[in-house]
């Protein structure tokens, strides 16, 4: 059964490829100067990067786009250029400069301009969508962006509305809503004034080193090399990208030279690869975050008692020492480790006694939960754990199951009860997580701020929202860092979210794959930098 449903996926992937290779058996391995991943694509809800905001859009889309700062694939951390040669800030420490790369070109031909980074910046503020709060956390409205973000001459010339520590406001500017859109061709598909946003949920019109050739949803994508890149051509021609929800299939494809890199296996899968002589496993330490949040819009999710019970229900070592070896570590905490403010701290552990106690003390009897998880083997596994704790204490766990998609929408339209899922932070600084977790400016459901993990929740976060307003404008490395940790761990005690672990990725690849990032724990995939020996 697996060698003929092995052998179906591989002539899909020859016939996808469209590169002739009907004539070879279906085993024959890949190209060289083919790169082909399977991993689980469904979380996929656009591919403008104004509305991406999963983690499988933005491994794409950070190939497709270019942002004005970057960051460097082989030292992450540190600023490099991108489009924009030269930055700077000018005394009143509000008014940015940014001096355009000459000689860059859109995918279409068309010249990478000033005003295409204004415009595209401009875009994503009026869009208003989910990850556009990255960008209007600056002060910048849709009223006000057109003055706020301007082009002069080869200069993007950005106010902000106060002063914040500088390293902030540039790495923002790293995250995919930042992304340089080529406004000629995005017009050239405008539909009502749309700034052809309908077109470009499925298209692309970027600057970076591969271009979108063919996108099926929940199923694969297809980029080409852009041959005149400004960093240089790729080394591979093409990368083909397969949703593979079967962490098995995807190790079988692996083994048999069919796929290149396989990054969705389990841990007991990656012992069975490490023994084979033509695969090699590469970990690296994400800032990715595996949390449950409780919705305090459903009773008795509301309740102070219940809240803390939870957390002392689920079973963090167990979990980390079983099925989840090796791919995650227990972390207690929104700010994953790495990150300037990150904590420690593990103050919860499995004790269904302590449960019962605060459950008694609540005055709130046996009742039943629907937990909202993708469908997912690893969430799955860690939702069948939880729902086994959790019977222990007298909470009867259904399990509702979705694609990543259909889960999401539930979760942002806040109709989930319990959430189990993953969050990865979108720039290289703590007020990513800590704006999201911590911070909500505006609890009511006309808000609709569903980039704010606060919000989707229903939790008001006043204890910690004014603190993580504080911070993201203290310039003083060492205060801020010491403000950061105790936010956290005032979220630890009052908040209805339950952190549980930090990602470790373990990407399985053929032997002769070298220079694939995963992004680290500040980003997101790089394809272009990956050659075959």
């Amino acid at each position: 059964m697996f060698h003929e449903r092995l052998r179906g996926v591989a002539a899909a992937l020859a016939l996808g490829l469209g590169l002739g290779l009907g004539t070879i058996p279906a085993m024959a391995g890949t190209p060289d100067n083919v790169l082909v991943i399977a991993d689980k694509i469904d979380d996929i809800v656009s591919l403008d990067p104004a509305e991406s905001f999963e983690f499988s859009g933005n491994d794409m889309l950070n190939n497709i786009y270019d942002t004005l700062v970057e960051l460097d694939p082989n030292n992450l951390g540190p600023l490099v250029p991108g489009l924009a040669e030269s930055w700077s800030v000018a005394d009143d420490g509000k008014t940015y400069t940014f001096v355009m790369r000459k000689g860059v070109k859109f995918h279409s031909g068309n010249p990478v301009t000033a005003e295409d980074a204004a415009w595209s910046l401009q875009r994503a503020v009026k869009l208003n969508k989910t990850p556009s709060f990255i960008l209007t956390q600056f002060g910048f409205t849709p009223e006000n962006v057109d003055q706020r973000i301007r082009a002069e001459g080869d200069k993007v010339i950005i106010t902000t509305d106060k002063k914040y520590a500088p390293s902030f406001f540039y790495y923002c500017l790293t995250a995919v809503v930042a992304s340089i859109v080529d406004k000629k061709e995005a017009l050239a598909h405008e539909q009502n004034g749309d700034m052809g946003y309908g077109w470009l949920k499925t298209h692309s019109a970027g600057s970076g080193a591969y271009s979108l050739k063919l996108y099926k949803p929940s199923d694969s994508y297809i980029l080409e090399a852009n041959k005149s890149y400004w960093r240089g051509a790729p080394a591979m021609e093409k990368v083909f990208v397969r949703h593979v929800a079967e962490p098995a299939t995807q190790r079988l494809l692996l083994e048999k030279g069919d796929v290149d890199i396989a990054r969705k296996l389990t841990p007991v899968d990656i012992e069975g690869v490490k023994g084979n002589s033509d695969i090699k496993v590469r970990d690296e330490v994400r800032g990715r975050i595996m949390y449950i949040a409780l919705n305090k819009k459903v009773a008795p999710l509301n309740n102070p008692k219940v809240i803390e019970a939870i957390k002392y229900l689920i079973d963090y070592d167990g979990m980390a020492n079983s099925f989840l070896k090796g791919a995650y570590v227990v972390h207690q905490a929104f700010l994953p480790k790495g990150f300037l403010g990150a904590i420690d701290d593990r103050p919860y552990k499995l004790d269904i006694e302590k449960a019962r106690a605060l459950l008694k003390e609540a005055g709130v009897g046996p009742f039943k939960v629907r937990i909202f998880v993708r469908n997912d083997q690893q969430r799955l596994e860690m939702a069948q754990s939880l729902q086994n704790t959790f019977a222990k204490a007298g909470i009867e766990v259904e399990l509702r199951v979705g694609t990543g998609k259909e889960i999401l929408g539930q979760y942002r339209a806040r109709k989930h009860e319990i959430y189990l899922g993953a969050w990865g932070p979108d720039y290289p600084d703590p007020h990513t997580n800590a704006s999201t977790f911590a911070w909500n400016p505006d609890n009511s459901d006309e808000a609709k701020l569903t980039g704010i993990l606060a919000w989707r929740n229903a939790w008001p976060a006043k204890e910690t929202t004014p603190l993580v307003e504080a911070a993201v404008v203290e310039r003083d490395t060492d205060k801020r860092r010491a403000m950061y940790e105790k936010i956290q761990r005032i979220h630890q005690k009052v908040s209805p979210f339950a952190e549980m672990f930090q990602a470790i990725e373990q990407v399985a690849m053929r032997r002769n794959v070298e220079g694939f990032v995963a992004g680290g724990s500040i980003h997101s995939a790089f394809y272009w930098t990956v050659k075959k020996n």
